[in-house]
């Protein structure tokens, strides 16, 4: 036998073991993830809900398969994240070892699936007059429990496990946590019905829709709407207190009494509430009254918690500001009091921030811990940060709450100062809590005047309660409410309201923590994944700023001839003389567009040079990835040829000795 014919026959065989080690591995269930955030293995956290599954549970992925191939391109896209999901249910399955059955249905026109599809309430999107489109997961268990999520979008890919794991986790638990929600803004949205309802229908006005965070939060939770003036606070697990204005003393004791009585709560103050912005009158000016204060603060009960957040004082970091438009029709601006935290702003060490990348705050005030907090004077408490800026952040300050009306963006600028350290924005304060009001409060109470029977009289009388909590509490205070509104966690898209960034992802995380299911957090805060294009980046950044320094040359020389043009005209009709003026302006404005029309030609050529610097990479990678396996296999057969020839020597040289 020839060497050639032996070398193929060795290929083939090469050939043949990788497939057939390839196809053991995938019957035998041996899987290698090398995604570099081992984005198809499950965290520990889903693993230790599959663990407690008490129960066989069915997952239903609904997927219109056969639909989406006569869909539109925006459609298509979605087969490629059904994999994803699909190679992510498959993992479930597997891990719960028998526990989690996996049922894949393409819902076909008028089937028995397309009709369970739509009594489960996935969302359905119209293809063809037949053809619908469904992309989404219901869960059933034996009890006949069903729990789903209507529709898989991509923009939710970063918390698709999590989205999964809750699904299974509320699916097995009976009960869910109580989060009472306490707002002095229309946070729970209008709360009408009957006459009320109709009379606004009448008038052609529409009740205003509660947040996205709060529908997001029912899902999860059974919220209650606690009012602004209440004495007591009970039947709930914990208590969200967004935007506080003006709280009577009442309010702010029963807040105090829950924290005392191990009542976990979330507090969003904020000393300058950017959605707390008065409406705007049909003139489109605002009222002749003046401008309402949009602050909001519980100093009382900071200072029992070791907190403090000054008036009018604000985070500012120069490093962390975001471009924003002060205005209609006006050019995106930095701007100082609208800050965008990234990784290193969020503490590690926090279940909560541990893995967050992105969050929004406007205008967030600044957190800090009073002289004597957490030292041997209050050993009960521990103080944590949760969001911060970077150590190039300080504090800056307005002359009044009314300077933030109207924003001048170079004038903020110019208030701050960078400082040496990062400014708090987020504290986790648990511990025991001693109260604000020690001595109680004195309330007024209607009682029976002695004189006269049948009348009533108000009596000051002092109401008094716990003094110190018996056990560990917790409580969260963050100095913004702007990061948890619609315009800063959410964005609008074809499918609706989608997330934007973690701000709703702190909130939740913060809940769940204060909740109690580490599991869940932790599938949370590993989600958030990023996996940029370092070079590319690279690349975009410095054609970029090629071309704004071209652009820049472009419009100092449109500016500079254009001035040329004003004094020619100017001297000339001075002058009197009006032939020059016409022949002279023709001549200078040819020569104009020549220079114009040139240096478009060198704005062209360097995003030429941009783009195929790009296309360039991308081939080279697109070429490593598809001669990666061949080198491989290239590589095994040398060193099979080369171990073959040294047996061969081998096996000749004691031949020829013997």
């Amino acid at each position: 036998m020839s060497r050639t014919i032996r070398t193929i026959i060795g290929v083939i065989l090469i050939l043949t073991i990788t497939f057939s080690t390839i196809s053991i591995c995938q019957n035998i269930g041996l899987k290698i993830d090398v995604t570099e955030q081992s984005l198809y293995t499950l965290s520990q956290g889903t693993k230790s809900i599959l663990a407690k599954l008490n129960q066989p549970i069915t997952a239903k992925l609904y997927f219109a398969k056969t639909a989406a191939l006569q869909g539109p391109d925006q459609i298509r896209f979605f087969s490629n994240y059904y994999e994803f999901v699909k190679v992510l249910l498959e993992e479930y399955a597997s891990v719960a070892k028998g526990m989690v059955k996996l049922e894949i249905i393409d819902p076909r026109p008028f089937s028995t699936e397309e009709e369970d599809a739509i009594r489960y309430g996935l969302k359905k999107f119209p293809i063809t007059q037949e053809e619908n489109f469904f992309f989404g997961l219901v869960v059933v268990t034996q009890f006949g429990v069903e729990k789903t999520i209507p529709f898989f979008s991509p923009d939710r890919q970063n918390f698709l496990e999590y989205d999964i794991s809750y699904l299974i986790d509320t699916a097995i638990t009976r009960q869910k946590k109580v989060v009472g929600v306490m707002s002095s803004i229309a946070i729970m949205g209008d709360d009408v019905t009957g006459y009320m309802a109709q009379m606004m229908a009448m008038q052609g006005q529409k009740p205003k829709p509660s947040w996205v965070i709060i529908d997001h939060l029912k899902q999860q939770f059974e919220v209650k709407q606690i009012a602004t003036d209440v004495n007591d606070i009970n039947d709930i697990d914990i208590l969200l207190v967004v935007h506080p204005k003006e709280l009577p003393e009442e309010t702010e004791f029963a807040i105090d009494q829950f924290v005392l009585r191990g009542g976990r709560t979330i507090l969003c103050i904020d000393p300058y509430c950017y959605v707390d912005r008065p409406a705007r009158s049909p003139m489109g000016m605002m009222g002749m009254q003046p401008p309402t204060d949009q602050s909001s603060n519980l100093p009382r009960l900071l200072k029992a918690w070791g907190l403090e957040m000054p008036a009018n004082t604000f985070a500012g970091d120069t490093n962390l500001a975001m471009l924003a438009a002060a205005g209609v029709n006006q050019r995106p601006q930095r701007l100082i009091g609208y800050l965008g935290m990234v990784p290193g702003c969020f503490n590690e060490d926090s279940v909560i921030t541990a893995q967050l990348n992105s969050v929004k705050m406007v205008f967030a005030g600044t957190l800090k811990l009073l002289s004597g907090a957490g030292d041997a004077n209050e050993p009960a408490l521990s103080h944590m940060p949760l969001v911060q800026t970077t150590a190039e952040g300080n504090s800056w300050k307005i002359s009044g709450p009314f300077e933030l009306q109207f924003l001048d963006p170079e004038r903020l600028r110019q208030k701050f100062v960078p400082g040496s350290e990062p400014v708090t924005m987020g504290y986790l304060i648990s511990g025991r809590f001693k109260s604000a009001f020690p001595e109680g409060i004195s309330v007024d109470v209607e009682q029976t005047d002695p004189n006269d029977p049948n009348e009533t009289i108000t009596v000051a009388q002092q109401q008094t309660g716990l003094t110190e909590s018996s056990e560990e509490g917790v409580v969260v205070v963050y100095s913004d409410t702007d990061f948890i509104s619609d315009s800063q966690a959410y964005q609008n898209s074809f499918f609706g309201k989608m997330v934007v960034g973690d701000n709703s992802a702190l909130l939740i995380n913060t809940l769940e923590e204060l909740c109690g299911s580490n599991d869940l957090i932790s599938i949370r805060s590993r989600g958030n994944f990023r996996r940029p294009f370092e070079v590319v980046d690279e690349i975009e950044r410095k054609a970029e700023e090629e071309t704004a320094a071209e652009v820049e040359k472009l419009k100092a020389e449109i500016a500079g001839h254009n001035q040329k043009l004003q004094s020619l005209v100017a001297s000339a009709q001075e002058e009197g003389n009006t032939e020059v003026i016409g022949s002279t302006i023709i001549q200078q404005r040819r020569a104009l567009e020549i220079k114009v029309h040139q240096a478009q030609s060198q704005l062209k050529v360097v995003q030429l040079k941009r783009r195929e610097a790009i296309e360039n990479l991308g081939n080279l990678l697109q070429q490593r990835n598809m001669l990666a396996a061949p080198a491989v296999i290239l590589v095994i057969g040398m060193l099979l040829g080369i171990r073959r020839s040294l047996r061969k020597r081998h096996y000749i040289s004691h031949a020829s000795d013997a």
